[in-house]
């Protein structure tokens, strides 16, 4: 008899008391306390009742209507930490608790409704014991209310009792005649679980002040924060929370730290995993897990899910060689019925980061499911300057460092490089024994990180003359051209694969090049043959204007075939299928242009690059004696700054005349 009475859940009621114990000054939290009387009469009573009903039901099923659940009757639902701030605020008037104290029912006086009388829905951490010491505090009149037994619920427990023998025993037989042993098709062993990581209370220590440089994407995200901590402002007026946010851009600019950002702001659950994460070797598993995955979110919405690397599952359908059964396009379409499906999913907030927008399925980015697509592009030279403050807070700096002059020397390098670049830096510093970071070692991390390491010093004179020529050849090039960058640095020490490098800064943040900028670079390119032709003569010119001459016919070629800059007129000739990312496709692709417009194309990029070696060997030939001083300094040196290579130049050369503080210095030093 105790075996059936167990299976029958009295009806409880919470009973506040005043206090806690006979003794005010212990601590112990009062436990919620229960009313355990069972009358058999009511018991038997209401199962009657219960089988009347049930009766009446299959006679006319809309004879008995069944009244609406207080927890379905809210009109919004809040998170808990917002719970919290209206309790600490003294805003909430009345809390009933239902499903065993995980869900409650809260009637607020919301301030953003002047104050007006708000039913909201919370879904509880399983914090009963400190919450109910809350409301004591707070003097909040609550109860709590258990679910109403029948006798189906009955049944029900008694055969939840058997469950687990029955589910272990199946596990083993369904493991013994599965032909994929371990796993098998109904997904045993907790295959089919999604495995995102889980945040009730995110504290990812990263707020917006610790992402610079896109300010843009922030002010997109600062709607979504507000609509997560305010979502009953938003409802008042009919407005809908969005599906989902894709962030877009190149590696390194900060997609997964925007995303950590949006979490500490908002302050909801948060789910984060990659997309490789839903892919496995059995069919189904992916579908499985994306359906897990929302179910959890659902319970604990709103929040946030956060997808890395969305292209490893989003890729476009149609391509794979499996066709629609391969286990990648099942779980893409198993996300798309989540995203935007008959069910729909009220609350949860996708947020997916990729860096090839190009190969998603188009099904997946269209309005209802990510809503919105937000770009976070490599960082502008303000970006950079806020970007290279973030990242040298916990850093000891030279008071000479000025971080908006790295700014200037950084074109073209994200916040993960910026970061990086810092932190080699401070590696140095403490490698050469000092106690703050110079400017020596950051133009020391931005060399190493750009051509790699500094290799061994050559100690070859022949060697050591040709490399020194070589890239006078390219400084002397490059400044007397018009619309090349400035010369920022000339070194003989090796990095990487390069004998000797040559550095530019340009003036200005570039965002459109123009005709003159590009032939410039060509010019500049090609200077470090035209003075091994010019000095040595062309039976001694070398391989090491191998890597020039490969960017400066790259560039030509797309003067001629993409930007449109030649005498072939304004016409974009690349195939589209041949500029696609999928190297398949590249592969496949067919170029339709005739022969007699290859011929010209080829003729176009011959006639660009032989205009640009003959100016560049006019430069050499009219400055021959500025370059042979130039290259006594650099040989002992082994190192010019840019002020030094353009006072030096003034000195010698009749073609430039440039303005610059150390030109008389130079002379002097030149007459001594």
């Amino acid at each position: 008899m105790s075996t059936i009475i167990s299976l029958f859940a009295p009806h409880t009621a919470l009973h506040k008391s005043q206090d806690c114990s006979k003794d005010t000054r212990s601590t112990p939290c009062p436990k919620l306390t229960f009313d355990t009387k069972l009358n058999k009469r009511n018991m038997l009573k209401k199962v009657g009742l219960s089988l009347i009903g049930s009766a009446a039901a299959l006679v006319h099923p809309a004879a008995i209507a069944e009244p609406e659940s207080p927890v379905t009757a809210a009109s919004s639902r809040i998170s808990y930490s917002r719970f919290l701030k209206y309790l600490n605020e003294g805003v909430v008037r009345k809390v009933d608790l239902f499903e065993n104290g995980s869900v409650a029912i809260a009637e607020i006086l919301n301030p953003a409704l002047d104050h007006k009388v708000q039913r909201v829905k919370v879904q509880l951490p399983g914090l009963q014991r400190e919450l109910v010491r809350t409301l004591r505090e707070k003097e909040v009149d609550f109860a709590a209310h258990p679910l109403e037994m029948n006798i189906a619920d009955a049944v029900f427990d008694l055969l939840a009792s058997f469950a687990f023998p029955l589910m272990l025993l199946g596990a083993l037989l369904l493991r013994s005649s599965s032909p994929n042993t371990p796993g098998g098709p109904n997904l045993p062993f907790g295959l089919g679980r999604s495995k995102a990581r889980f945040q009730m209370e995110p504290n990812t220590d990263i707020t917006f002040d610790d992402v610079a440089g896109v300010d843009e994407a922030k002010q997109d995200f600062q709607e979504v924060v507000e609509f997560l901590k305010t979502p009953e402002k938003f409802a008042a007026v009919g407005a809908t929370i969005p599906k989902g946010v894709l962030l877009v851009g190149p590696p390194g600019t900060g997609k997964t730290l925007l995303a950590k950002a949006i979490a500490g702001e908002a302050g909801v659950p948060f789910f984060s995993l990659s997309g490789s994460e839903f892919i496995e070797m059995f069919v189904g598993v992916g579908a499985s897990r994306v359906r897990d995955l929302f179910n959890k979110a659902k319970k604990n919405s709103p929040c946030l899910v956060f997808i890395d690397e969305i292209d490893a599952v989003g890729r476009q359908r149609g391509t794979g060689i499996g066709g629609g059964n391969d286990e990648r396009e099942q779980t893409l379409n198993q996300l798309l019925t989540e995203m935007d499906g008959f069910s729909g999913n009220s609350g949860v907030i996708v947020i997916a980061a990729t860096n090839r927008p190009e190969i998603l399925d188009s099904a997946l980015l269209r309005p209802g499911r990510f809503d919105r697509q937000v770009s976070v592009g490599l960082p502008d030279v303000r970006g950079r300057g806020e970007i290279l403050k973030v990242h040298s807070k916990n850093k000891k700096l030279d008071r000479n460092v000025s971080l908006s002059v790295i700014a200037m020397r950084t074109p073209g390098f994200n916040g993960a490089e910026l970061a990086n670049l810092m932190n080699e830096a401070a590696i140095l510093a403490g490698r050469r024994g000092k106690d703050k970071i110079t400017l020596k070692e950051i133009d020391d991390s931005i060399d190493r990180i750009i051509a790699g390491m500094e290799g061994t010093q050559m100690t070859d004179g022949k060697n050591k003359m040709l490399v020194a020529y070589h890239e006078i050849g390219h400084a002397i090039c490059a400044t007397l051209t018009q619309g090349h960058d400035p010369v920022q640095k000339v070194t003989l020490i090796p990095r990487g694969q390069a004998r000797g490098l040559t550095w530019f800064t340009p003036n200005e943040e570039p965002t459109l090049t123009s005709k003159q900028q590009l032939f410039a670079r060509i010019v500049a390119g090609l200077g470090g043959r035209a003075a091994e032709e010019v000095i040595f003569g062309e039976p001694e010119i070398t391989t090491g204007a191998a890597g020039d001459l490969q960017q400066i016919t790259e560039i030509a070629r797309q003067m001629v075939t993409r930007f449109g800059m030649s005498e072939i007129g304004p016409w974009s000739l690349i195939d589209p299928a041949v500029q696609s990312s999928d190297v398949v496709l590249r592969m496949l692709a067919r170029n339709s242009m005739s022969e007699q417009l290859a011929e010209d194309i080829d003729r176009s990029v011959k006639c660009i690059i032989e205009k640009a070696y003959e100016i560049a060997k006019s430069h050499i030939k009219n400055n021959r004696d500025a370059i042979d001083r130039l290259v006594d300094v650099l040989i002992e040196k082994e190192t010019l700054t840019g002020e030094e290579f353009r006072a030096t130049l003034a000195v010698f050369s009749d073609t430039f005349s440039g303005n610059t503080e150390k030109k008389d210095e130079i002379r002097e030093l030149v007459k001594a």
